[in-house]
């Protein structure tokens, strides 16, 4: 079955859970649509695509006619090369083909191509690209062309623009404030009660109507596409508070002219508060863009030229000095430095970098002047793919979150219909009604003497402002925006909230033994020595025959030889003997290397090693003997050494409360013994690679709820099967598309640090959604029964937005690190 297709789309306009409703049914009504998920914080709706299924212009119709409106931009590109129609042809459908582009029309006469795209689905390097590959040139383009594609200046101009209504709304209504304080306290009306009367009014309407007048467009967007939402509440709460003040020219009614004007200052407060925390949640995603270098340096016919990131290819050579920024990702030429990888680790200590060796984009150069060829550009990028990862997770929805949208897509019509019981029942059954506010005297604000109109009005406006669908819409994905960033800055990336959700009630862990547990590269961990013969002579003679050797145990013994500084001879009469060992003359002597029956053909005698080759067989080493000119020399021991922080990490593991297996091709006996070595529960030994899909089905049946942490490169299968695939590694190798995590420092210490953060993530959510549920239910009843003035309620409401999204950011002060990191940085 062929493969859906994934696209995410900027959503404005939505102000509380409800609108993520209607969006989403909007969405899933377009032809083609499988699914569609919609997340309030990062205002994206993700979309899920049968193949072929249906046009962007399609989803964003959808959004507009659901009252809601998808972010576009258009700007015009100069174009080179263009003789004839039918090259405007080809030019509108190379820019249409375009993810994100939903028009492109080009006019051969100016020779310019006018393109409406979706900021942020679409790029300028990629319409300059799409018209390169046809054949034509995008020539420069003025700076604001680009303007749309700075979502940090974008979200700086939404802080400004709520700062700037807040403002405005207060500078009008403190005045209002400061006139019915001498009201309310002194019961001085100055200077006399129809001035008094009147400048309510007139007060009140800007605040309502100027800087409050995008909370009455999205009410009326909203009612006029047959929906409610937090805006519809606001409107009707303001609008009922407002009309008092004409009403009490002519009816026994109050005036809540003022309130109303309360309201919407508190209500606009709350956006502004609500945006800035927003902001801060979502600054993960803006750290990475940050991250990455604007300019590179590259070699062109010998000569140094500073490009635009966006034009360097692969294939260039770039010059990075120490200090600068790798441009991009790419592999080292010449020159050795040590680089900086914290960004893309989280681990601080650099990492030296010598010929051949790959390099992440955005690392820093710290010593040494480097050349570069670049590898991957744009899309392909290491951080481009980190920060994919990151926006699809915070795109995501996780499981629990389910209920609270069945909730808030039926919240706001059952409030309205609250709300009008309410007035109801203050009218028709005052005499019930009135004895509950008399129970609540106690509270200042509560007046059980006003009139029964008056009191309705009050407690319908109350019930009208103080529910919060808000609160339920925001409590999930802003923690999830700030623990999926908060596991990007440490090396951690998490594909879904599923995920999150997930790994933190996972029973056992199981580890593919070679690149996760181990190194995945043999080293020389032993040297036994015999007639005579030291260390220094067995391993010239041993590194010298294995020079001819591709064999990866060979070649481990030439790099220990070459790390000692020996001097290696080139073998000559070489011969590998398979499955026994080699056989060399170097430097006139004859040399043998590898096992008894090698040494036995030879009519050697292994005996007086054998007590020592046995030890290290059951150490899990492979131990090779030593033969020079007819004599044994001695053994060398290679094994595939575990990594430093195994052991910790699997005690760590086991003080968490989760068992651990080790999945390997290796025969039992070695399995065991490296088992031993780190503390492993479980063993499962000379498994195949295409049997480790059914080791993890039995451990499922067996234990429930399993992980499996493996390099990702041979794994796909087991890390789809498990219930959450732990993809582990270094650099830009990392299969991350195979995974549901994937750690990039290769340590097993991000095994820890991924539960750790999940079951942080959790809790916040829980903590989230049990704040903006309790609120809802003990607010809403008190407000029915006139305990809550409208001013406070507005307040109320405010606050339990602002609140869960605060109580977010607060995940970032969890410390995810494993406890025996702090161990050794007191030791």
């Amino acid at each position: 079955m062929a493969a859906t297709k994934q696209l995410t789309l900027p959503v404005q306009g939505m102000t509380c859970a409800s609108c993520v409703g209607h969006v989403e049914r909007a969405l899933k009504k377009v032809e083609g649509v499988t699914n569609a998920s919609v997340n309030l914080a990062t205002e994206r709706a993700t979309v899920e695509l049968a193949p072929n299924g249906t046009d962007l212009t399609d989803l964003v119709t959808a959004v507009h006619d659901a009252g809601y409106e998808v972010p576009t931009e258009t700007i015009t590109l100069p174009i080179g090369g263009m003789t004839c129609a039918s090259c405007v042809g080809h030019v509108e459908r190379a820019l249409k083909k375009v993810e994100g582009v939903i028009n492109a029309s080009v006019n051969l006469a100016t020779e310019k191509a006018t393109v409406t795209f979706v900021p942020g689905m679409a790029t300028l390097a990629e319409l300059r690209q799409a018209v390169a590959d046809v054949g034509y040139e995008v020539l420069e383009v003025p700076e604001t062309a680009a303007a749309g594609e700075d979502e940090a200046d974008q979200e700086e101009r939404k802080m400004r623009a709520a700062r700037f209504r807040m403002r405005v709304a207060w500078a009008f209504t403190l005045p209002i404030i400061v006139w019915m304080f001498a009201e309310m306290f002194f019961g001085i009306v100055w200077p006399n009660q129809t001035i008094y009367d009147l400048g309510m009014i007139l007060l009140a309407l800007p605040v309502l109507f100027w800087v409050g007048r995008r909370t009455y467009s999205g009410a009326w967007a909203a009612v006029s596409h047959g929906h409610a939402n937090m805006d519809t509440l606001i409107a009707l709460g303001t609008g009922v508070s407002l009309l008092t003040g004409p009403a009490t020219f002519f009816f026994p009614v109050a005036n809540y002219a003022g309130v109303a004007a309360m309201i919407m200052a508190f209500h606009l407060t709350g956006r502004y508060v609500e945006e800035t925390a927003k902001g801060r949640a979502s600054q993960a995603i803006r750290k990475l863009l940050e991250l990455g270098a604007k300019t590179a340096r590259v070699l062109v016919d010998g000569q140094e030229i500073e490009v635009p990131i966006e034009k360097v290819t692969v294939g260039d050579v770039m010059i990075v000095r120490p200090g600068e920024k790798i441009p991009t990702d790419g592999v080292v030429l010449n020159g050795e430095s040590a680089v900086d990888e914290s960004m893309a680790t989280g681990e601080s200590m650099p990492v030296n970098k010598r010929p051949g060796d790959e390099v992440i984009g955005a690392t820093v150069n710290q010593e040494g002047l480097l050349k570069v060829e670049a590898t991957r550009v744009g899309k392909d990028t290491f951080l481009s793919q980190v920060i994919k990862l990151v926006e699809e997770c915070q795109g995501s929805k996780v499981p629990i979150q389910e209920f609270a949208d069945r909730v808030t897509g039926v919240f706001v019509p059952v409030v309205i219909g609250i709300a009008l019981l309410t007035l109801l029942a203050w009218i028709f059954f005052p005499d019930v009604m009135r004895p509950l506010v008399g129970a609540g005297t106690f509270l200042p604000w509560v007046d059980a003497n006003l009139g029964v109109i008056t009191l309705a009005v009050v407690s319908t406006v109350a019930v009208l402002v103080i529910a919060c669908p808000c609160a339920l819409g925001l409590a999930t994905p802003t923690a999830l925006m700030v623990g999926s960033g908060m596991g990007a800055e440490n090396g951690i990336l998490i594909r879904s909230g599923e995920a999150i959700q997930t790994l933190k009630d996972v029973q056992i862990i199981v580890f593919d033994k070679t690149g996760t547990i181990t190194k995945g590269k043999p080293e020389v961990t032993d040297v036994v020595l015999v007639n005579g013969f030291d260390e220094q002579r067995v391993l010239q003679a041993a590194g010298s025959a294995e020079r001819g050797s591709e064999h990866p145990l060979g070649r481990a013994i030439v790099e220990r030889a070459e790390a000692q500084g020996l001097a290696l001879w080139e073998p000559q009469e070489f011969q590998a003997v398979r499955g026994k060992g080699v056989m060399a003359s170097i430097n006139g002597n004859r040399v043998l290397v590898g096992s008894r029956r090698l040494m036995a053909e030879h009519g050697l005698d292994p005996a007086p090693l054998e007590g020592d080759m046995v030890r290290l067989e059951e150490e899990a080493k492979t131990a090779m003997l030593v033969a020079v000119d007819g004599t044994l020399a001695g053994a060398v021991a290679v094994a595939d050494t575990l990594k430093d922080d195994s052991v910790d990490a699997l005690r760590e593991l086991h003080e968490m409360g989760i068992q651990t297996a080790m999945i390997t091709g290796d025969n039992q006996r070695t399995a065991e013994a490296i088992a031993r070595r780190v503390g492993m529960d479980h063993v499962l030994a000379e498994v195949l690679p295409d049997g480790k899909v059914a080791e993890v089905q039995k451990l499922q049946e067996r234990f429930g709820l399993v992980a499996f942490v493996g390099d990702g490169i041979n794994d796909a299968p087991a890390l789809t099967q498990a219930n959450v695939g732990i993809a582990i590694g270094t650099g830009t190798d990392i299969a991350i598309e195979a995974s549901d995590v994937t750690l990039v420092s290769g340590h097993l210490s991000g095994v820890i640090s991924a539960i750790k953060l999940s079951r942080a993530t959790f809790r916040k959510i829980k903590q989230n959604l049990f704040w903006a549920f309790f609120y809802n239910v003990v607010m809403i009843p008190l407000a029915i029964i006139g305990w809550m003035h409208p001013v406070l309620a507005e307040i109320a409401m405010a606050t339990s937005s602002t609140t869960v999204v605060g109580n977010a950011n607060r995940l970032r002060r969890v410390d995810i690190r494993p406890s025996y990191w702090h161990e050794t940085a007191r030791g």
